[in-house]
């Protein structure tokens, strides 16, 4: 019987390791330093490049290469066994995580089963910025104009998916589940979700799915918790009163969770669920313009 490799009697080693990880799919970047970490441990060659190490794993364990397109220019990366696209998504930029409609989603906010998948990566911390007062004007010109939304950039099997870069939050309400049909994700939780597409309804679907995720998230969501979120996020706009809105228009929150969202702030001015609303209907308990069906 031939002499066993060093790889050969490794593999057990090896396998168990990345059986062991919670990460699935990895940048060939990150398994040439997981070799650099673990090669003495391995007892592998001091010589072993990560190419050969790569055509050693794709031979003769679970490893697999995963192909997605990004910018029209093919990328590989490699996953351990099967994974979604919702986990290739959330390991498609550093320090990703699903966001808006993918979020609805996973939480069971909504029906649809969309195939475009949101992958969140944070803008940098900047320093803080006074601005002057937010005046009726200021309101009414911003949601005049239509909204600027982004397109998919990569595409893996039926899935595209749409890289946005929302303002540093430090991650603030994401959290990190296995989900039966999506994997092991890093995904905003329920209350971020439901403030997330109500700051960009497009994202979303649009207002009248954001509605359906409201209705669908009562008996679940924490109205402290997500008016904490809320404070924490310091927006600029009165998201508040669209989220009053939503919640009353959804027919099945209690009277007490209404009042809580009433005395978050004043209201002092009127404001808008969407950009570029035609013939809007005005709602004066709240100060919302929306869609005139809505």
């Amino acid at each position: 019987m031939a002499n066993k490799t060093r790889f050969q009697i490794a593999k057990k080693d090896i396998v168990a390791f990345f059986n062991q990880q919670q990460q699935r799919l990895y940048r060939e970047r990150e398994l040439e330093q997981l070799l650099a970490q673990k090669r003495e441990g391995w007892r592998l060659a001091a010589g072993t490049r990560v190419r050969d190490f790569l055509d050693l794993m794709l031979a003769s364990t679970p490893l697999r290469p995963v192909v997605i397109q990004v910018d029209g220019q093919p990328k590989t990366y490699y996953s351990w066994g099967d994974v979604t696209a919702f986990e290739v998504g959330n390991h498609l930029v550093p320090r990703a995580y699903l966001s808006h409609y993918t979020a609805l989603y996973l939480h069971g906010l909504t029906e649809q089963i969309p195939k475009q998948i949101f992958v969140n990566q944070e803008q940098s911390a900047k320093p803080p910025v006074t601005l002057p007062a937010l005046t009726q004007a200021d309101l009414t010109a911003a949601y005049a104009r239509p909204t600027k939304l982004t397109s998919p950039s990569a595409h893996y099997g039926d899935y595209a998916f749409v890289q946005l870069h929302s303002k540093h939050t430090g991650q603030l309400g994401v959290v990190r589940q296995d989900h039966f049909a999506a994997g092991r994700v890093a995904l905003t939780g329920l209350e971020r979700t439901l403030l997330d597409v109500t700051v960009r309804p497009e994202y979303a679907g649009g207002v009248y799915q954001v509605q359906e995720a409201y209705r669908l998230a009562a008996g679940r969501v924490s109205i402290n918790r997500l008016l904490g979120l809320l404070t924490k996020l310091n927006y600029r706009y009165p998201y508040h009163q669209a989220v009053g809105l939503y919640l009353e228009r959804a027919g099945n929150y209690k009277a007490s969770q209404l009042q809580l969202v009433r005395k978050f702030q004043p209201i002092t001015l009127d404001f808008y669920l969407a950009h570029d609303l035609v013939n809007p209907a005005y709602d004066a308990q709240w100060q919302v313009y929306h869609p005139a069906h809505f």
